[in-house]
């Protein structure tokens, strides 16, 4: 939370324990040793603005009727120099308090005195984290998922930076092991068969079968000709792969930059193949977790995770339940596995590079994939936990309220291309997060490319340009902003303006939370809970009054939305336009 709403809370919490001692000290309690109590924020503010339990957890200490306590701290609590006007106590001993009209202004200033920093905080602060999104496997282009996981990884990256921590944005490269042998051979074919004709091989069924791969078999013919037919299949194939994947990635880095997604570092799966995978096999190896069966080296997972259930509470009917399997390090081939390349990817994170916290953003279908790994580095002697995990649903694409399942470009599933064709990417970027990573989203590209306020985009940045317009016409006429004082601020008590100071008040906090829990989607519907109230405020209050002060008022309140506004859309990558 904000500065000011903690010292206001902190504040009201020592009130009650000051008042509690004058009502022991006056005799009208008896001597106890207080429990722990809370103050809060009632879901419903109809009776009071904070609330506090004291008196019912004090029930049991002080033997005395919940009732009987709240209205002794009723009486003897002093609000004086505080943020509260009022204290009543209601029904069997709730205790509630009213934000005085002094708290609402002092919010105010402290919004436009903070500026681009408002909203952000220290909660993370010394913790370093590397966010791993997308990693999309660059044999072919990139779809609806990792359009999803680019706007939900680089925003959720820019929430962990608001909550103070120090934050690199991070792109794992698959650039060997099998899906590359598989990239080799799809392009091989595909390069035989623009020269033979009939008598090149057919492409396998398990290859890479995208126009994409004809196309970048087409632009190695058209620079080497027929050259490569004629040697060994080894060597054209890598070749063909040095010269096609480098295109593929180049591709990708450019896409997601547009997308405006930039990342600290691309990290190259072929660099663990330089000694880090041997090293955790020989650490899992020299702990008991491998064996040798049918020619390859396997890892214990099943025991791992066995023990691990058990030590949670699992009972051996559940645990059998989950079939667990032990999973394959080095192939019969002598190649090591994706599984293998992976927990040598995190321990590298971990241990060489020394993040604090490893976040990656994958797809919910490597839901199983989670348990097997985290499991992998306790054995390593690594914290398991210091990997989390965000899964993310799919992406329903719908237009004219049907589903859209066809690229134009490729003849296949839509592509991150096709969607940054079609919609804004302001859009998109917010549409992405407009839920929380576990639910699946209906992308709606008529919605998306609209302009009026169901659009939710277009909705929040249209209370920037109202604002922008609100000052222009004022300027017109001669007015402009002026500082405010505390006393004037106050004169803001209309309903409509201190729900909206309120939620100006509770954005550190919504970004906390949304750092805590790794959703994003927190953050979007604040701001479009924040233009919603500041139309309803608009609506509601003339803001061009005869009254200056009050005007002045209303005009700061308009600034201190627009500075909000401005600092929650920008931190998403999204546009804030002056007019629309």
């Amino acid at each position: 939370m904000s500065k000011l709403v903690k010292q206001t809370e902190d504040a009201l919490h020592t009130l009650v324990v000051e008042a509690l001692g004058k009502a022991i000290a006056a005799g009208e309690l008896p001597a106890a040793a207080m429990p722990s109590f809370i103050v809060e924020i009632p879901q419903d503010r109809a009776n009071g603005d904070y609330s506090t339990n004291a008196a019912f957890v004090g029930a049991k200490v002080f033997r005395m009727a919940p009732v009987k306590i709240a209205q002794a701290i009723a009486k003897y609590i002093d609000l004086s120099d505080s943020y509260f006007s009022e204290c009543t106590v209601a029904g069997a001993g709730f205790i509630n308090f009213r934000l005085s009209d002094r708290y609402y202004a002092d919010i105010l200033l402290d919004v436009l005195e903070k500026g681009e920093a408002y909203g952000r905080s220290d909660y993370g602060k010394g913790k370093r984290v590397n966010v791993e999104f997308v990693s999309a496997n660059p044999t072919g282009p990139m779809h609806m998922g990792n359009a999803r996981g680019g706007a939900l990884g680089d925003c959720l990256a820019a929430v962990l930076e608001m909550a103070g921590y120090t934050v690199e944005r991070e792109f794992y490269i698959n650039d060997a092991g099998n899906q590359i042998e598989k990239f080799g051979l799809s392009l091989d074919i595909r390069y035989q068969q623009l020269f033979k004709g009939e008598e090149a091989p057919e492409l396998p069924e398990d290859s890479y079968h995208g126009a994409d791969i004809i196309e970048r078999a087409k632009e190695f013919a058209a620079e080497y000709g027929d050259k490569y037919l004629s040697v060994d299949e080894a060597e054209r194939r890598k070749a063909l792969v040095d010269f096609a994947l480098p295109k593929n990635i180049a591709a990708m880095q450019d896409n997601l930059l547009k997308y405006r997604i930039t990342y600290d570092t691309w990290f190259h799966e072929s660099e663990l193949h330089k000694g880090a995978i041997r090293e955790v096999i020989d650490l899992l190896t020299e702990k008991g977790m491998t064996y040798e069966k049918d020619g390859a080296l396997w890892y214990k997972n099943k025991e791992v995770q066995t023990n691990k259930l058990l030590a949670e509470g699992k009972t051996p009917e559940q645990i059998e339940k989950l079939e667990l399997k032990d999973d394959v390090l080095i192939r019969q081939n002598g190649n090591p596995t994706y599984f293998a390349a992976d927990i040598a990817y995190h321990r590298n994170k971990l241990v060489t590079r020394g993040f604090d916290k490893a976040i990656d953003v994958w797809g919910a279908d490597h839901h199983g994939h989670v348990a097997r790994l985290k499991g992998a580095l306790d054995a390593i002697g690594l914290d398991g936990n210091r990997l989390d995990v965000v899964l993310m649903q799919l992406v329903n694409l719908m237009k004219d309220g049907e589903p859209v399942r066809m690229s134009k470009r490729t003849g296949n599933a839509v592509t991150l291309v096709d969607l940054l064709d079609e919609v804004p990417i302001d859009a998109a970027r917010f549409f992405f997060n407009l839920r929380e990573p576990g639910s699946t989203i209906d992308f709606d590209l008529g919605l998306a490319v609209s302009q009026n306020s169901q659009n939710p985009v277009y909705y929040c940045q249209y209370a920037n340009a109202r604002i922008c317009s609100v000052l222009k016409k004022l300027a017109s006429e001669g007015i402009t902003p002026r500082d405010c004082t505390e006393q004037e601020l106050e004169l803001l008590r209309e309903p409509e303006e201190r729900e909206l100071i309120r939620h100006l008040a509770a954005l550190t906090d919504e970004i906390i939370l949304a750092a805590k829990n790794y959703d994003p989607a927190k953050i979007t519907r604040y701001a479009i809970t924040l233009a919603t109230l500041f139309h309803k405020f608009y609506n509601a209050c003339k803001i061009g009054v005869d009254d200056e002060t009050l005007m002045q008022a209303r005009l700061h309140l308009c600034l201190a939305v627009q500075s909000v506004m401005q600092n929650v859309l920008t931190a998403f990558k999204i546009t804030v336009p002056e007019s629309m």
